[in-house]
């Protein structure tokens, strides 16, 4: 079973992650906001991470790039609701591995899932 970490600072959003990606038969680890999200991927090594954009504090850029630091291996989806084209760009220049766009859609998590 592949292990994959959800950072987002919405409870819904988090909620709705878990089971979707619980029913893909995945190993669920969630975190409110990027700092804790950096601290669990550095002690559950997950398979793939998917990080929101826009949170407070540390935004998903952000994570993205520490997350790439500690393991420049690790498939990192941004998970964005906003459509901002340059952000999308600045994360595929972080080597970003895919986006999901809210509102989320099983068929898109398992699309960016799949290639990743």
């Amino acid at each position: 079973m592949k292990k994959i970490l959800v950072i987002d600072d919405e409870k819904p959003t988090l909620s709705m992650f878990g089971l979707f990606l619980g029913a893909m038969d995945f190993d669920v680890a969630i975190a409110e906001n990027g700092a804790t999200g950096i601290e669990l991927f550095k002690k559950e090594r997950p398979d793939i991470v998917l990080t929101d954009i826009k949170m407070p504090g540390m935004d998903g850029l952000e994570v993205l790039k520490k997350l790439k630091e500690i393991d420049p291996s690790v498939p990192v989806v941004v998970v964005t609701g906003h459509g901002d084209t340059a952000l999308e760009q600045e994360a595929l220049s972080l080597n970003a591995a895919g986006f999901i766009h809210k509102p989320i859609e099983r068929e898109e998590i398992e699309s960016v899932l799949s290639r990743v």
